[in-house]
């Protein structure tokens, strides 16, 4: 097998295989040697790696393993704003943005996780700035911040509106400057490895060559980004798979409170490509077909700049009510968002990049034409369990960004907070993991866990047989997911998608038509297919058994929530009859929950 660059060793077994048949030939594992292994390249993955890079002073040698090239990580797909206290002499301040985060969160968020997380992004602001982050400027030359829904003072820090492309493109130069930092760009992580518990090092599949390898590291953090295309409808780049998610809860990692679902109010329709929330933060309205601007009726005080899961209710709550309009050609009913009233100057200034997706996938000119949207899916407030550090239960392995479930989210997340969390968590974790690499010598490695991984791929899946399409079971599983786990939920129909995602599981999808090993899309789509399958499952049965309606958790037949029996985070933990739940106590330190109003 060819070897890759940076491979330190190879690992040689004997195979017990007939002589003569295909996988005779591949008789070694390429094993690639790092201090720290970091899978996922959005914001919070390069965050930690320029991190762990700095905290070592570049004496540790950092992998990142992503499936993508580096800069098509979903975080490039931002657009709105990242949420920071900088100007407290002009009215805001820390407490503030630590109770509109609580409060947002439905009081679900651990309240000394927020804490942490408002008091250290200030300086994350300031230090993208001087590696060349080219923020938006009031007139006074100072950073420019703009309202976000939820908020008590303007206080989402923005680029224009390309926010997450100016953060990735900045942390990439920045990550490339460090010779210690290595990218293994179109490799697909697939199982984390660990030996007493302790962490190993992640198996994975080069894209480009069909090779299997084995990153051996001291440390490791999974910062893979969300799962938003369980539902077809969503923001996400078809990428935005939960890979790292899946490996975690394989590996014995619960997953946290995986129920809520965001779906942020302006999902343009039909394509679900999102319309950021800085449109309303700089003016824009939402009218149903009536022409009437109808948020007075849900939030008479915040309006459209309500927190996301308020806005996204009263939208399909209009359309339900007969007050929507309907797109013939997809069948979508839809609402206006009307940014005719900002003005062309301001649009073309703060809002191009909108305009520009407006009028090349839809053919509209913000300028004066409204724009047709639904709430979509856009963001997953649970993920994989971490304490209040990034740590997981396996020795030396963090996760960041979306993959991870701090609870600073809760049950609904505010706007701009998402990456902002993913560069403080992202720098948190890269410290820790440095430091845990620094003193920490590589623990040994259990092959048979490795071959039996590489068995699965190769054996099970890339050579399996079956009678199933995989893409038929993905596109199934999102119609369910659509129809039965969205803005609104039910009892009945929670159960009934749930079982048929067990349904699809039970079923032999898992094959490949494409036989071949060079860029064999059909083997990783496959893997996705099986990891959608099972997240799906835990978002389902952890929705179904929450019996109250909290922050984007609304239950048409559970409508209140319910603090006495579910002030809790729900913990999902893998078993071969599927996921058995816990739960474990919110971190209440100073605000005790209260009804929201907006």
């Amino acid at each position: 097998m060819k070897q890759v660059k940076n491979v330190s060793e190879v690992f040689h077994w004997e195979s017990q295989r007939q002589k003569g048949c295909y996988f005779e030939a591949r008789s070694v594992v390429e094993v690639i040697k790092s201090d720290v292994v970091i899978v996922g390249s959005g914001i919070a993955g390069l965050r930690a790696a320029i991190e762990a890079a700095r905290a070592s002073n570049s004496r540790l040698e950092i992998s990142i393993v992503t499936k993508v090239q580096a800069m098509r990580s979903h975080s490039v797909s931002a657009e709105g704003g990242t949420a920071a206290v900088l100007y407290p002499e002009l009215g805001d301040s820390f407490e503030s943005h630590i109770f509109d985060t609580v409060k947002g969160s439905d009081y679900l968020a651990d309240q000394d996780a927020v804490e942490r997380f408002v008091l250290a992004m200030p300086s994350e602001i300031y230090q993208l700035e001087h590696w060349g982050m080219p923020w938006s400027r009031r007139e006074d030359g100072r950073i420019a911040q703009r309202w976000f829904g939820g908020y008590s003072y303007p206080r989402a820090t923005f680029a224009e509106d390309k926010v997450g492309f100016f953060e990735m493109q900045t942390l990439y130069d920045t990550a490339t400057k460090y010779d210690s930092i290595k990218f293994y760009q179109e490799w697909f992580a697939t199982s984390i490895v660990k030996y007493q518990n302790k962490f190993v090092g992640v198996t994975a599949l080069d894209i480009k060559k069909g090779d299997f390898a084995f990153f051996k590291a001291k440390a490791g953090i999974i910062a893979t980004g969300g799962s938003g295309r369980l539902y077809s409808f969503a923001t996400y780049g078809y990428s935005a798979t939960p890979d790292g998610m899946h490996m975690a809860y394989k590996a014995g990692i619960p997953l946290k409170d995986m129920e809520f679902i965001q779906f942020h109010p302006s999902g343009m329709v039909p394509s679900g490509i999102l319309i950021t929330e800085a449109a309303r933060g700089e003016g824009g309205i939402l009218l149903n077909k009536e022409g009437e601007r109808f948020m007075k009726r849900y939030a008479p005080e915040k309006l459209e700049l309500a927190s996301r899961d308020v806005v996204s209710r009263a939208i399909i709550t209009e359309i339900e009510q007969g007050r929507g309009f309907k797109d013939e050609a997809s069948g979508l009913e839809y609402v206006h968002l009307d940014l005719t009233g900002i003005g062309e100057k301001k649009i073309k200034e703060r809002l191009n990049g909108i305009r520009e997706i407006a009028l090349k996938f839809r053919g509209i000119d913000i300028i004066s034409e409204p724009v047709p949207v639904r709430p979509v899916c856009h963001y997953v407030m649970g993920g994989i369990d971490v304490n209040i550090d990034g740590a997981t239960s396996i020795a030396g392995l963090w996760a960041a960004g979306e993959a991870a479930c701090v609870s600073i989210n809760g049950a609904n997340r505010l706007g701009a907070n998402s990456t902002a969390e993913c560069l403080v968590w992202g720098k948190i974790t890269g410290e820790l993991a440095a430091r845990y690499a620094t003193e920490k010598q590589h623990e040994q490695t259990p092959w048979e866990d490795v071959m039996m991984e590489e068995k699965r791929i190769f054996d099970g899946i890339l050579h399996g047989s079956g009678s199933v399409n995989p893409y038929e079971i993905r596109d199934n599983l999102q119609r369910e997911m659509d129809a039965n786990a969205y803005v609104f939920r039910t009892g009945d129909g929670l159960l009934h998608a749930l079982k048929r995602i067990r349904e699809m599981k039970k079923q032999d999808f898992r094959h490949c038509e494409d036989k071949s090993r060079r860029y064999n899309t059909n083997l990783k789509d496959v893997l996705e297919v099986e990891g959608m399958l099972e997240v799906a499952e835990v978002v389902l049965l952890s929705a179904l058994t929450r019996t109250e309606s909290r922050g984007a958790h609304a239950r048409r037949d559970y409508p209140n929530r319910d603090d006495k029996n579910w002030l809790k985070h729900t913990l999902a933990f893998r078993t071969e009859e599927g996921p058995k739940l816990d739960y474990k106590p919110v971190v209440i330190t100073k605000y005790q929950p209260a009804e929201r109003h907006y």
